[in-house]
């Protein structure tokens, strides 16, 4: 007897992928899930469940106190790097062209870990042509390495790492490494969280 062509090993084989973006998109009805970005070594990594974005205490390159918040309706990311990663020196000129090219429709800014001195900060972001982004210090511990603090917003699981706030000021993921914003794909994550508010 001959097995039914319908359910043969090959036709459950090739009826596959479209049976998984089935489930996919059954799915993202109720939980829209984003295109992939993906650079090197990392992916960007949705999380779960979302934490809203705190107003957050900095210190700005001239050494005042600042407060960060996200705006409704609008995307912002928050780069976090170190003088000592040698990664960030080639993420943060790509940050800096993300932000110059999209000032409009996304908000983007940078925020050192290591360097507490404005001065410092200031000339290594002129060194690595990332003048002009919106650059801020860690003076007061936004960010918390995993190790000594399990419940922080933000965790430095690697540097640089990259998080995106969505349009309803919740954390919606982020990415590790030097990512290419500038590419087709960063543009679809970054459109895909842009309407998200509509």
């Amino acid at each position: 007897m001959r097995d039914d062509p319908a359910f043969s090993r090959r036709t459950i084989l090739l009826a596959a992928p479209a049976l998984i973006a089935a489930s996919r998109a059954d799915a993202r009805s109720d939980d829209p899930w984003p295109p992939t970005f993906e650079t090197g070594r990392s992916q960007f990594t949705v999380v779960r469940p979302r934490a809203p974005m705190p107003q957050l205490r900095l210190r700005d390159l001239h050494g005042k106190d600042v407060s960060l918040a996200a705006k409704p309706g609008r995307v912002l990311l928050i780069n976090f790097w170190a003088t000592w990663c040698a990664a960030c020196r080639l993420d943060l000129p790509v940050i800096a062209a993300l932000a110059r090219s999209r000032a409009d429709r996304l908000d983007v800014c940078a925020i050192c870990t290591d360097v507490r001195e404005p001065g410092k900060v200031r000339d290594y972001l002129g060194h690595t042509n990332a003048a002009g982004l919106t650059s801020y210090i860690d003076a007061y511990g936004v960010a918390a390495d995993p190790k000594t603090s399990s419940d922080a917003v933000f965790q430095l699981v690697a540097m640089p790492i990259t998080y995106l706030v969505g349009t309803t000021g919740q954390i919606e993921g982020y990415i590790t490494g030097a990512a290419d914003w500038l590419s087709p794909a960063g543009a679809d994550l970054l459109q895909f969280y842009r309407q998200q508010a509509r």
